[in-house]
């Protein structure tokens, strides 16, 4: 699985509590563009709209060699999961606080697929909270390290 373009920051403004992986519905030339390495997945979020599933605000600029000029680089895309799936998560969206976000674009099997994350925005003592236990196992992790060289 090759990753093509990845949401880092997503994760710690949100706490997650659930993964799906999806497929996109996409056009010719936004596959060969995200193959490129362009893609912009800042501020996308993903909605349910009359039992569909939508990607919006995931800008994919145009492709160098493509000469579409009706081309909307943000418009929503469908993501494609089954019902079971669906369900799932209307009823995390449903719920208060809960969202869904694209955690990363990647290749599989030469299809190309969306991560997804459903959570909840993370207050603020739980990101200093969370950065804390960061720091402090890349502490522990140094003096392991150092522990084992000398």
């Amino acid at each position: 699985m090759k990753t093509l373009i990845s949401n880092k920051r997503i994760l710690r403004e949100y706490g997650l509590a659930e993964k799906y992986e999806a497929g996109i519905k996409l056009l010719g030339l936004e596959v060969k563009a995200l193959k490129e390495g362009k893609g912009n997945l800042k501020g996308s979020i993903v909605k349910i709209a009359d039992k569909k599933i939508l990607l919006i605000g995931f800008n994919i600029p145009p492709y160098s060699r493509a000469a579409d000029k009706n081309y909307q680089p943000t418009r929503s895309r469908i993501l494609l999961l089954n019902k079971r799936e669906i369900k799932k998560l209307a009823g995390f969206l449903s719920q208060k606080g809960y969202s869904a976000f694209p955690l990363r674009i990647y290749l599989k099997n030469n299809l190309i697929k969306v991560e997804l994350g459903v959570g909840r925005k993370l207050k603020k003592y739980e990101k200093k909270r969370e950065a804390k236990e960061r720091q402090e196992e890349k502490d522990l992790q140094m003096c392991y390290n150092s522990s084992q060289l000398g």
